[in-house]
């Protein structure tokens, strides 16, 4: 059996917390594409890694 890494994974309201933004917006992010997330029974779970990318990431201006 092939070994995984030791990839931690965070809940819609961890991520939340996280980003400072609704759990709705966290989904729609989701369902988007533009957060990666994997799919447990009826619950999604957010790699810490791509949360960490998603802050790095620069902001696109509004106006």
């Amino acid at each position: 059996m092939a070994e995984l890494p030791d990839v931690k994974f965070l809940t819609v309201a961890e991520v939340a917390a996280i980003m400072r933004v609704s759990k709705m917006t966290v989904y729609r992010l989701v369902h988007a594409g533009e957060l990666p997330a994997v799919r447990f029974g009826r619950s999604y779970r957010v790699p810490e890694t791509a949360v960490t990318h998603a802050l790095q990431r620069p902001a696109a201006d509004v106006g």
